[in-house]
């Protein structure tokens, strides 16, 4: 499986981005989809989770009531759209998808497949 991140950006805190992550070369609804992200010089983050079939969804307590995950399985791509932007969410966002339903899904290291990262940047 194949990740593509895109929609970071520059942004005034207060503002929005949305987020995409489009698989290729496998069963994108047969993954688990999560989003981390990792600042500089600190370690990777849990960010959301969302289910197969866009169910047993799962925030950060950092992010929770201002990002949105979501997943259109037809077009084999998982969203998150991000509200009321800080400085501290100023990180490389990375999309990734697990393949086995055992482990802590907040751990990065129960997921197999990574995007490439996309930087969001908030100014404040």
């Amino acid at each position: 499986v194949q990740l593509q991140a895109s929609g970071g950006g520059l942004v005034q805190a207060g503002g929005s981005l949305r987020l995409s992550c489009a698989a290729s070369g496998g069963t994108f609804s047969s993954h688990v989809m999560g989003w981390f992200r990792q600042a500089p010089g600190k370690e990777r983050k849990f960010v959301a989770s969302i289910g197969l079939r866009g169910n047993n969804i799962d925030y950060a307590d950092a992010v929770k009531g201002r990002f949105t995950i979501s997943r259109d399985n037809a077009k084999s791509t998982v969203y998150l759209q991000m509200n009321s932007l800080k400085p501290e969410d100023t990180a490389v966002y990375y999309c990734a998808a697990r393949v086995s339903p055992v482990g802590f899904i907040r751990s990065s290291t129960t997921y197999r497949y990574w995007g490439q990262g996309t930087q969001v940047t908030v100014s404040s």
